[in-house]
């Protein structure tokens, strides 16, 4: 069934709309807090039962065994190697465990924790179907018209802050301090309402800032080989200290002992041309991006056009990759195939999320050989 949202006036989008006319204006509004974004794409997994708290707690990343009614938090389902899997926003509302997900991944989800549930007190759910999420910003009219509502539940976005038994490796401010997205949720026939209620905001103002806020996406940044550490996740969906639990191991290992393989970084794109990569994009060192023979040194995972900072983008570089080195970015439809001729090269300077140095927060002293 389609979103009401769609059907507002100069909607473009299929699932949802990435824009209604206006991205620039809708993303300035949307980060005043006066506008909305319609996420009925996207996923939402019910747990019910007793042990549902303890359940998830002991296969997830985060702490959940005390998570009050009303407080949300963020965890990541990991695979056995630590690889990231699921990414699941979390509240519970006393009764039920409610986990938001990205687009494509409730079904999947659900049916690992129904295969997961053995004799525990546990029900799980997908009501992807009868419940729908919208997005807003703290500061101006759409939380509080939102609210007015009455949303089944709503979920505060913790990526302001380093959650407890997290950690963060950017160095110095973070650029997410000021972060304050919420998430309500609503029965899906209460959606054309919804739309009434709230001027719009589309996808592209949302991609745009997250990018610029360094807010990692399940379903936009992450790859089959990605870890939580590359994306600087420990700080709002990892407990480093709350005991077993699935890919744990890799989790422990990397952040006391290692370094994540890549890490996530945002670029400022040189906006002469006005030509934005696409998602898969290739990243060189400068001065190699125009050699075919030239190894890429990353890859662009989304990029967007910021109303204050111009071309942004996410980039998964090489640790190895020097945090002051300028880079340059393959345009093109086809720059994220390395045998495609090169179409153009769009010079990228890097803002450090993930340093060089994250990781090895524990100094094993070396023994002596005999």
């Amino acid at each position: 069934m389609a979103s009401p949202f769609l059907s507002l006036p100069g909607a473009v989008g299929e699932a949802v709309a990435l824009h209604y006319g206006a991205p620039v204006q809708e993303q300035r509004a949307l980060d005043e807090g006066n506008a909305a974004v319609d996420l009925s794409h996207r996923g939402i997994v019910t747990v019910g039962g007793a042990d549902r708290l303890s359940w998830l707690n002991s296969m997830t990343s985060q702490h959940l065994l005390n998570l009050a009614p009303g407080e949300s938090t963020e965890t990541l389902l990991l695979d056995p190697n630590g690889r990231i899997e699921h990414a699941m926003r979390v509240v519970d509302d006393g009764e039920t465990t409610w986990l938001l997900v990205d687009e494509g991944s409730a079904e999947s989800l659900a049916a690992f924790l129904n295969r997961m549930r053995f004799a525990l007190r546990v029900e799980v759910a997908d009501v992807s179907q009868d419940f729908a999420a919208v997005l807003a910003f703290a500061g101006g009219t759409a939380v509080e018209a939102l609210r007015e509502l009455q949303p089944t539940v709503e979920w505060a976005d913790p990526w302001a802050e380093v959650a407890r038994g997290g950690a963060q490796y950017a160095h110095g401010a973070h650029a997410g301090a000021s972060w304050s997205a919420i998430q309500f949720v609503f029965p899906s026939d209460r959606l054309a309402e919804v739309s009434r209620a709230v001027s719009p905001a589309g996808l592209m103002a949302l991609d745009a800032l997250e990018i610029r806020a360094w807010r990692p996406s399940r379903a936009a940044d992450v790859d089959e080989r990605a870890i939580p550490h590359e994306f600087d996740w420990l700080r709002s969906a990892v407990h480093l200290t709350k005991g077993c639990y699935r890919g744990q191991e890799t989790v422990a290992k990397v952040h006391n002992l290692g370094h994540p393989p890549r890490r996530l970084v945002m670029l400022h794109l040189d906006g002469s041309e006005g030509e934005l990569p696409v998602a898969g994009a290739l990243v060189f060192r400068e001065g190699e991006a125009s050699d075919p023979d030239a190894r890429p040194v990353g890859r662009i995972t989304r990029a967007a056009l910021h109303y204050e900072w111009g071309g942004i983008a996410f980039a998964l570089l090489k640790r190895s990759v020097p945090g002051d080195v300028t880079l340059a970015v393959r345009a093109g439809a086809d720059a994220a195939d390395p045998a495609a001729p090169v179409e153009g090269v769009i010079a990228a300077a890097q803002e450090m999320i993930v340093p060089t140095d994250a990781g090895a927060t524990r100094t094993i002293p070396k023994l002596k050989r005999l």
